[in-house]
């Protein structure tokens, strides 16, 4: 199914669009702000691109991937659109991913500079992942750069802030926008390629889903990594003329609170795991000034749904649903339709299909569109565009007549046990349902006599099968979707995304499994 939308929005750069948003909302607008709290208006954006880009563009060449290694902020969104104002292309690294993963990315874009600042790696306490780094690539300290600008840099970028076509690298919306990199949930973190136009696309698609108000502040805490923090929580704003305020970190739960209250957020992008810890340490008056929550990246459970309905009334946590390789969103609800238990309807020209996949529910989605990626990068240099334009989600879902979509699991969150095909996502939800405070993962195992078997590693002190078993027979689903085996944790891993890290917690049952109760 499909439905209508105007592709040429973007036929334009991304620097074009930044240019086309100031002529829109006003030249003087401020529209991005961090914790530093000193706001940017579009000009003040534009100039400090051109000021910034100019000094790197001494270091590079037209067209070089350049890796950009910055907390959610002014000065990741001004690097952002100062690679952009030359015809260089972000390269965004996950600071999170662990060493490996993050020296691979960069040998797979054949990254050789790396821009960061000496006040994150402080800070972030970074300072292996530079060591590791040095050896294959460049790394150039922003602070460094900024005191070499000089009279000449501040005239070119003043004349190119009132002139900026004029001075602007020609790109094609066709051309690369941002390369990313997957969250590395369930394995190896593959590199995407989205266009100027995927970002454009979704972007525009996001607000024809979702009338936007150019008076509203979106509050971020994602980073600028994830494909959710830069398009939602940088794009969206920038091009809808809604100011942007950066956070550096979403594991700030107690400082977070106060300060969407005091920057008059609107809009709040989260995931579970951190908006139900924000709900948590948080004054009845400090969210309940949101119009609404978007949440992304993991499921919303029940419990933070309830929760911020009886602490901060009428807000409603709008669970959405996307992938990097989508630039990254497919579908969210909206505030005046918002169904629990799904994520939301497509947006306009989300083309899907299902394909069946064999002893399970609904079908494998696959889904095309303007927001579709370029492609993956591979190894040897060449891109692997996705065929016919179609993207292979891997996950399974039931879409409702009106478009409307429910996740059922990921194909590989599947297990066959004695014949039988198991969602290790039900097999999750017994135990939210059961002990909805705490936080559980399941994964399976081989199983000698029945093929796999499950497991499930909580952080919940007293769990044991029993009260999984009764609740199961409560609501009709098979004792084959309830983990015999259970592993207590001190704490549920996730990545940087806020998602669940599968991959840490198979290791964490290889190391414990003869510990399980």
């Amino acid at each position: 199914m499909s439905v209508s939308f105007d592709t040429r929005v973007s036929e334009r750069g991304l620097f074009d669009a930044l240019i086309d948003a100031r002529s829109t909302y006003g030249a003087k607008k401020p529209i991005l702000e961090d914790q530093e709290r000193n706001p940017l208006s579009y000009t003040d954006l534009i100039r400090a691109a051109f000021a910034l880009g100019r000094k790197i563009a001494g270091m590079t060449s037209p067209g070089e991937r350049v890796g950009i290694m910055l907390p959610a902020s002014s000065g990741a969104v001004v690097t952002f659109f100062a690679l952009h104002a030359f015809g260089r292309i972000p390269t965004m690294m996950n600071f999170t991913a662990g060493i490996r993963n993050i020296k691979a990315a960069c040998e797979l874009a054949g990254v050789k500079r790396v821009l960061t600042s000496h006040r994150f790696i402080e800070q972030g306490k970074l300072h292996d992942i530079i060591d590791a780094l040095e050896p294959i690539t460049t790394i150039t300290y922003l602070e460094d750069v900024r005191q070499t600008i000089g009279l000449a840099d501040k005239v070119f970028a003043a004349a190119a802030g009132s002139f900026p076509r004029r001075f602007r690298a020609p790109t094609k919306p066709s051309d690369p926008g941002v390369i990313l990199f997957t969250s590395g949930s369930f394995g190896a973190p593959r590199g995407v390629v989205l266009s100027q136009a995927n970002l454009i696309a979704n972007v525009e698609q996001i607000a024809a889903h979702i009338p936007l108000d150019p008076s509203w502040v979106m509050f971020n805490p994602l980073p600028t990594f994830h494909c959710f923090g830069l398009t939602g929580g940088v794009l969206l704003p920038l091009l809808k003329g809604m100011k942007a305020f950066e956070y550096p970190s979403p594991l700030h739960v107690k400082q977070i609170p106060p300060l969407i209250k005091d920057t008059g957020a609107a809009i709040l992008f989260a995931t579970d795991t951190f908006l139900n810890q924000y709900a948590r340490n948080s004054e009845p008056d400090e969210l309940s000034g949101l119009k609404f929550i978007v949440c992304g990246a993991e499921k919303v459970r029940e419990e933070t749904h309830n929760l911020i309905r009886d602490r901060f009334g009428d807000v409603p946590v709008l669970e959405g649903y996307g992938a990097t390789e989508a630039s990254p969103v497919i579908a969210v609800n909206k505030p005046t339709d918002n169904r629990r238990g799904t994520v939301g309807g497509l947006l306009p020209g989300v083309e899907t299909r299902l394909e069946p996949v064999e002893g399970i529910p609904g079908g494998k989605l696959y889904v095309r569109g303007p927001n579709i990626m370029s492609g993956y990068l591979n190894a040897d240099g060449v891109m692997e565009e996705p065929p016919g334009g179609w993207h292979d989600t891997g996950d399974v879902v039931e879409i409702s007549h009106d478009g409307w979509i429910k996740i059922l699991g990921r194909v590989k969150r599947f297990a066959k046990i004695g014949g039988e095909m198991v969602s290790l996502t039900a097999a999750e939800d017994i135990a939210i349902a059961v002990w909805p405070e705490s936080r559980h993962a399941v994964i399976a195992i081989p199983d000698p006599k029945k093929g796999e078997r499950l497991v499930l590693v909580t952080d919940r002190r007293g769990a044991e099968t029993g009260p999984l078993l009764a609740h199961a027979k409560t609501i009709g689903a098979p004792e084959l979707a309830v983990a015999k085996k259970v592993i207590k944790v001190t704490e549920i891993p996730v990545l940087g995304t806020g998602k669940t890290d599968y991959v840490a917690i198979m290791r964490m049952v290889e190391a414990e499994g003869g510990r399980a109760s």
